[in-house]
């Protein structure tokens, strides 16, 4: 006994230590997910709208969680013989894109309590799935391990098809729903193949670990561990809806409920970028040579690709107003990929400019989104002609979209728009990516048209010119979404340095 006694003394404790407080807000949304899925069994068909302002209150929570951790100096689940070694790190770059990602879940939410309501969607099933998605990019951003950014991007994925397919008995929405799972099935196929060919060149998967062996691979190995880089970058790009990976988009928000084609265009697209970033510019520096050039074309064929479809739109076709934000979306990719590619030839500094840009992308896409639930309460088929004289109906929402639309065109008084741009441009130019610049200059131009050509459709004279319109009193919380996205752009727009700020320093530790 004494000898067995003084063995485990001597053996070091295999029992990570976890900081609940840390992992917080990610531990809420999933806890509350359970409770509402509990709790929809014995609610009364009657009394299933609690259900959405318990997930509304779940999500909130959350977002507030993430003040105490503001120093961003938290880890935990590290190795116990290596402590640097770490699967969550709570450091500014993880707690922003949280902020980022609960706080555009909050306002899905808030856009989804008329929705499910109207739109005849289970309750229950939904707010189970939003919350479980949002728990999945939330825990995202502070992986730090290859095995937990890919059972992360899934949970927040997964839950995002049935979402899009939720409309029962609509064929539109089911096409959608199958459309993305297999896309990204796919995708995340090919991802896993790489992670396991990274794993088998470098015998671990830590993020830094990864880095460090992959400096120095033995030479038989090289080819490996390249072809794992890059297949493990084909998983995420797709999240991005890069091109070529982009072809699921449109359909995809067209058959999807409105909020959940909006959470797409922002907390989706977070996810993908925020991956992204990890795999790039922590555990594959050394293979800088082989991403970036890689994501500097991406960068340049997604923007092109996306403004180009966005500028074919036609303003009568049915859902045309949805199709040009999803276009619209996979041109503003291209812009989010161009500080990563940069930080190829640079440092990976140069990431805080796509954190700023996605910032300001994630206020004013989804109060975009937010505008288009409102207007298709009267008006279902989501034709941009539908805008026309939106002034003189409802001046606030007119208002509100005209602001959001100029701040994705980067025009004032949007100023944060573009200064983000700015920033975005710059990061190119520092990283003497001097042709990449001139195609998103070329890019912003052609944007230009399809943002103004909408705006100044909301100003028209209505086509029903000496009749009444006909206005119905918007849903309070759908008016909250609008206020709350207006408000926030504003903000930005008045005080740009509340985000610009970290386009100058530094997200990640030393």
């Amino acid at each position: 006994m004494t000898a067995l006694t003084a063995l485990a003394a001597d053996t070091p404790s295999l029992v990570q230590s976890v900081d609940w407080l840390a992992i917080t807000p990610v531990v809420v949304p999933a806890a509350v997910a359970l409770l509402v899925l509990v709790a929809d069994l014995f609610t009364p068909e009657a009394r299933k709208p609690v259900l959405g302002w318990v997930s509304v209150a779940g999500l909130a929570a959350a977002t507030a969680a993430l003040l105490p951790l503001r120093a961003g100096d938290r880890t935990t689940f590290c190795l116990t013989a290596d402590p640097g070694a770490c699967s969550y790190t709570a450091d500014h770059f993880a707690l922003v894109v949280q902020f980022l990602v609960l706080a555009g879940a909050l306002v899905t939410a808030l856009l989804s309590v008329t929705g499910v309501r109207d739109g005849r969607i289970p309750a229950g099933e939904y707010w189970f799935l939003l919350l479980s998605s949002a728990a999945g990019a939330a825990l995202l951003p502070a992986s730090r391990d290859l095995a937990t950014l890919i059972v992360a991007l899934e949970v927040a994925s997964l839950p995002a098809f049935a979402l899009v397919g939720m409309r029962r008995g609509d064929r539109m929405s089911s096409e959608a729903a199958l459309k993305f799972f297999l896309s990204s099935v796919t995708a995340t196929a090919v991802s896993l193949m790489g992670v396991s060919l990274v794993y088998a060149a470098t015998g671990t998967l830590h993020l830094t670990r990864v880095a460090d062996r992959l400096e120095d691979v033995p030479g038989q190995l090289d080819t490996l561990a390249m072809a794992g880089v890059a297949l493990t970058l084909v998983g995420f790009a797709f999240k991005t809806a890069a091109v070529p990976f982009h072809f699921w988009v449109p359909d995809t928000y067209v058959g999807a409920p409105l909020p959940v084609a909006g959470y797409l265009s922002v907390i989706g697209k977070a996810v993908g970028f925020t991956g992204l970033i990890l795999v790039t510019v922590i555990a594959f520096p050394a293979y800088s040579d082989v991403w970036g050039p890689a994501l500097a074309v991406l960068a340049a064929l997604t923007m092109t690709v996306g403004n180009a479809a966005a500028l074919r739109q036609s303003a009568d076709r049915p859902q045309s107003a949805v199709r040009l934000l999803a276009w619209s979306s996979v041109g503003q990719a291209g812009y989010l990929l161009v500080p990563i590619a940069a930080a190829a030839y640079s440092d990976r500094d140069q990431i805080g400019s796509t954190v700023a840009y996605a910032l300001m992308y994630a206020a004013v896409n989804l109060g975009a989104f937010a505008v288009a639930a409102l207007v298709a309460r009267t008006k279902p088929l989501h034709r941009i002609s539908d805008y026309r004289g939106l002034y003189a109906e409802r001046p606030a929402a007119a208002l509100s979209l005209a602001f959001f639309l100029l701040c994705l065109a980067g025009l004032p008084p949007g100023i944060i728009g573009l200064f983000a741009k700015i920033t975005v441009f710059r990061s190119a130019v520092d990283a003497g990516l001097g042709w990449l610049a001139v195609v998103m200059a070329v890019n912003v131009v052609m944007a230009l048209y399809y943002y103004l050509r909408w705006t100044a459709l909301l100003f028209r004279t209505p086509e029903t010119e000496g009749q009444a319109p006909a206005v119905t009193k918007a849903p309070w919380p759908l008016t909250a979404a609008i206020a709350l996205t207006a408000v926030t752009a504003l903000a930005l727009s008045g005080a740009p340095q509340l985000v610009l700020r970290f386009a100058s320093g530094t997200l990640f530790p030393l």
